[in-house]
């Protein structure tokens, strides 16, 4: 072989396939405002008479006139609006006018506040560490793990929302209800139930009670009660009965 030789390919690459990936959030969000621009052209608009405190009187809707968005502009600033819009006398609702804030500049800093204390918490393992443990100590008490684990998640439920956030121990609990004797549904179901049973009765769950009052003008307090015999009794049922929900 000299120099000059050129080594021929002994065959030719795949080209590689193109996956198909999902667009993220923000540009779901974006072709949905895109959306509701179009249907004010298409949509007949119509409203409700309402009494003097802004609750709609059933059979009273009617249609009004059209008011047709700007699918551009008003396509691309509707977050601004919807961050910060103000809502002058006549009701219209635009970020240059004067009068009451209408946009959620509030909530929205809110849920990234909490959100982000949240994902610095599960960043640390501190959580995963911890009822990893928990399941490891009560390896042999498997019947009592059911009602613990599911208070335990309840918690989670009932003060942050722990939802999707419960997906990464799954696996953990199935493989210990499994090597117990239960089935994975048994494993399944400590979780999903525990995290509802909390989120049902959301006591101080920032994102479905706190800003609902927010909305509702109410303090997160009202109803605390209600919310507290919902979380307990749910519980207690488990707690009581252990056995009673699932069998070996």
């Amino acid at each position: 072989m000299t120099g000059h030789d050129v080594l021929e390919p002994t065959g030719t690459a795949e080209p590689e396939k193109k996956r198909f990936t999902l667009p993220s959030a923000y540009t779901i969000l974006f072709a949905l405002i895109v959306l509701a621009a179009v249907a004010t052209w298409l949509v007949p608009a119509g409203t409700y008479d309402v009494t003097e405190t802004g609750e709609p009187i059933p059979g009273t809707y009617h249609e009004v006139e059209s008011n047709p968005q700007r699918i551009v502009v008003d396509s691309v600033t509707a977050p601004i609006n919807g961050l910060y819009g103000i809502e002058d006398e006549t009701g219209n609702i635009n970020y240059y006018n004067s009068g009451t804030l209408f946009g959620a500049i509030d909530v929205a800093l809110f849920i990234i506040v909490i959100g982000g204390f949240l994902g610095v918490t599960m960043k640390t393992g501190a959580i995963q560490a911890g009822i990893g443990r928990l399941v490891m100590r009560l390896r042999g008490k498997e019947r009592w793990m059911i009602p613990i684990l599911m208070t335990v998640f309840a918690v989670g439920g009932t003060t942050y929302g722990m939802a999707e956030e419960s997906l990464a121990f799954y696996a953990l609990v199935i493989t210990v209800m499994i090597a117990a004797g239960y089935d994975a549904l048994t494993g399944a179901a400590i979780v999903l139930l525990g995290c509802g049973i909390g989120t049902l009765g959301s006591t101080i769950n920032p994102f479905a009670t706190g800003i609902a009052s927010g909305f509702a003008d109410v303090a997160i307090s009202e109803g605390l009660i209600g919310r507290l015999v919902i979380l307990v009794v749910g519980l207690e049922s488990i707690r009581t009965r252990p056995g009673r929900w699932f069998t070996t």
